[in-house]
């Protein structure tokens, strides 16, 4: 964690306490939309700028996961993320899985710092796949582009 002295400004406190409320990893935009109802004058440029000094400051965690928009957690413990490929929504992965991830991880980047002279200083691992919502979606959408089954798995007649 970084340990840069953070001066806790009102405007960074509300920005820390509206991504501390979300369950989500969210962009600036969507925070500066929940900002702005706390404090109406603040514009888009100073949440980017107050986001990019908490994360400077250990406070929140920036991800700069793939080719998406940045995005930011209240959660600045160890930890990794899976993205669904098809919307972008974000998630944390279990802790009880990250102790198996780190200790492989760990054998990993001494293999790699001895094959390539680098020195570590740390790693990204974004897991991807489909969410639950686009899992269902496309569910649905298979389901009705290939018309209505019975029980037996037959097609029914569509009208």
């Amino acid at each position: 964690m970084k340990s840069k002295i953070c001066r806790m400004t009102n405007q960074r406190k509300v920005i820390l306490e509206e991504l501390r409320k979300s369950t989500e990893h969210l962009s600036a935009d969507e925070l500066y939309i929940l900002v702005r109802e706390k404090l109406p004058n603040i514009s888009i440029s100073t949440v980017y700028r107050n986001l990019e000094a908490l994360s400077e400051c250990g406070l929140v965690g920036k991800l700069e996961l793939g080719k998406t928009q940045k995005r930011f957690d209240a959660n600045v413990e160890p930890h990794f993320h899976i993205r669904c490929v098809n919307c972008g929504r974000l998630d944390d992965v279990p802790f009880a899985v990250i102790s198996k991830i780190e200790k492989a991880i760990q054998e990993v980047e001494v293999a790699v710092s001895k094959l390539t002279g680098y020195e570590m200083k740390g790693y990204q691992l974004e897991f991807l796949g489909i969410c639950p919502k686009c899992k269902e979606k496309m569910k649905n959408q298979e389901n009705s582009t290939n018309g209505r089954k019975d029980k037996n798995g037959d097609k029914k007649d569509q009208k």
